[in-house]
């Protein structure tokens, strides 16, 4: 079993990792209004802006050197200004 203090550095090395978010392989957005680590747990929150895409389909977390983190297909209107809010869990896998 794996510590939950182990998970929780983990999650904040990912955390780290994180630079920007990449929506549909086009528009980077590097500003975050959250991006903190809460138990073993990476938490983001960020703005895809009005106009800067009709719909979300591919939202990618990436490294500074444009290294994915996290892949997600996704489908997401962009009507107005949009707020994500995304959590990624570092857990252990037992098989």
């Amino acid at each position: 079993m794996i510590p939950t203090t182990y998970l929780t550095e983990l999650a904040a090395y990912t955390r780290d990792r994180i630079m920007k978010v990449v929506v549909n392989n086009t528009v980077e957005i590097t500003s975050f209004y959250i991006r903190q680590v809460s138990d073993h747990t990476v938490e983001l929150e960020y703005m895809i802006p009005h106009g800067s895409v009709v719909t979300a389909e591919l939202i990618e977390l990436k490294s500074a050197t444009d290294v994915v983190v996290s892949s997600n297909a996704v489908y997401i209107p962009i009507t107005s200004d949009t707020i994500i809010k995304q959590k990624m869990k570092v857990s252990e896998v037992t098989v």
